[in-house]
């Protein structure tokens, strides 16, 4: 058995076609994998504050005294112990939205997700071996001359070297508000993929 955590980070709630892509994948592995436990996290509803300096002030002193086990830790802690994660964003201002930004703050914790060992190198702590990213893109940014704009997946793919997670996969819809094309054929293709995917995640 093992624990899957999905961040849903759709603010645009029921209307958001990254949460419908998500739903297909996790119909699927729910399906596939029934003895599994699927833990939601809905960024929206949780509302976390930005770590202004009281917050950071407050995170630093429990983070010198060791109380690592103190509910601000607590996205943090569980997201180390998750055996998978999946992460369903869309693609905002060339990356994704700033709640999402604000939970990944509260995940990077030093002695939870990742450490320094004695000769200086960064490790990771996280025991999830891979972690998929779920968006929605309304224009095309994997073309070439494009993909370069695209900081969301990447961010987070280098944060997945961070926490020690080897696998990091990408599923994505892009160009559903390209007029040339059927948007709504594209995300039904997209996920068809992610159930797919879903067989061997």
């Amino acid at each position: 058995m093992s624990e899957l955590l999905y961040v849903d980070a759709c603010v645009r709630g029921e209307r958001s076609r990254t949460r419908r892509l998500a739903a297909a994948f996790l119909e699927r592995y729910a399906q596939r994998r029934p003895g599994d436990i699927i833990r939601r996290r809905d960024l929206a509803a949780r509302r976390l504050q930005p770590q202004y300096p009281e917050i950071l002030a407050q995170r630093d002193a429990l983070w010198a005294a060791g109380r690592l086990s103190e509910p601000m830790f607590d996205d943090a802690n569980q997201f180390a112990r998750a055996d998978k994660i999946v992460i369903a964003a869309p693609f905002w201002d060339l990356s994704f939205p700033a709640i999402l930004r604000i939970y990944l703050e509260r995940v990077s914790v030093m002695g939870i997700t990742f450490a320094y060992d004695g000769e200086g190198e960064q490790r990771g702590l996280c025991r999830a071996e891979k972690l998929l990213f779920i968006t929605t893109r309304g224009g095309n940014f994997s073309a070439p001359e494009k993909s370069w704009m695209e900081l969301g997946a990447k961010h987070l793919e280098a944060l997945c070297t961070v926490y020690g997670i080897p696998d990091f996969q990408l599923l994505y819809a892009e160009g559903l508000d390209d007029v040339r094309t059927d948007g709504g054929a594209v995300l039904a293709n997209a996920m068809e993929r992610g159930r797919t995917l879903a067989e061997s995640f």
